[in-house]
């Protein structure tokens, strides 16, 4: 098929899918069940699923048990329902994304074990932040985040780091994808894009815990894009023999993540 031929193909296609000539009902009630049930930590009865997603309990018990069966849902203590972990394992089969993992765990553990300080991967998605890998130091005190967490990119050193090597589509579409934030938040956060596109790296003051420095540098594949940011949120601790001052820090992280960037092909691009 020409090209010409295809990119109509495909036009026709978003027209009738926004139409909603292509419908899945099924498929549809498996999805709001899932994202439902990501939400809520504690878990979900079958009758709250139902009343939440307006749906009745019998065209929902039917769901579950084929999620139940297929092992992306597990019912739990006072019949409530809850996500397993397969979710997270199938994302993880995703080439980029297993590529990235199994290259940065044994670099980030070096890492934390250097710097005395846990450091955490993130990659973007749908607009957020996806936590996809985490490490502790040795220490006794931590400051980590949780593995498989979605952050907001206005509140994150992370966000910065990403945001700042993208071409202009591409950060426009990130903006509409993370939606609507107060003016004063979104300028303060475009502001801080060039600084960080200069450096190479992104350190400022943790915008959600008071005594933080957040430490940041991207990882860029073979194409020169950056596909994910390794951060460490940087505590100062008063005791101990092990701490290291936070420009060290930083040099250490830039560091891994040109390695790590070497490593997925990056020196090929530049």
């Amino acid at each position: 098929m020409a090209d010409g031929e295809g990119q109509a193909g495909m036009a026709n296609y978003a027209d009738d899918a926004a139409g909603g000539k292509y419908r899945a009902p099924a498929l549809t009630k498996g999805l709001d069940i899932l994202e439902l049930l990501a939400s809520a930590e504690e878990g979900l009865s079958q009758v709250e699923i139902a009343r939440m997603l307006d749906r009745t309990t019998s065209e929902i018990f039917r769901m579950l048990v084929v999620l139940c069966e297929r092992g992306y849902v597990e019912l739990g203590g006072s019949d409530t329902y809850r996500l397993t972990t397969k979710m997270f394992e199938v994302a993880h089969r995703h080439p980029p994304i297993r590529r990235l993992t199994s290259i940065a765990g044994d670099a980030m553990q070096k890492l934390a074990n250097r710097i005395n300080q846990s450091i955490h991967m993130c990659i973007l998605n749908s607009g957020k932040l996806l936590v996809i890998a985490q490490v502790d130091c040795p220490d006794n005190n931590l400051n980590s985040v949780r593995l498989g967490a979605q952050i907001p990119i206005y509140d994150s050193a992370s966000g910065r780091v990403l945001a700042a090597f993208m071409d202009d589509d591409g950060l426009a579409n990130l903006l509409v994808l993370a939606g609507d934030e107060p003016r004063d938040r979104r300028a303060r956060f475009l502001a801080d894009l060039e600084g960080v596109r200069r450096s190479g790296y992104c350190e400022g003051e943790s915008l959600t815990i008071e005594g933080v420095v957040n430490l940041s540098a991207p990882v860029f594949d073979f194409s020169g894009k950056a596909v994910a940011a390794v951060t460490t949120p940087f505590i100062r601790r008063l005791t101990g023999t092990s701490n290291v001052p936070v420009e060290e820090a930083r040099a250490e992280i830039v560091a891994t993540c040109r390695d790590l960037s070497n490593r997925m092909g990056a020196g090929v691009a530049r």
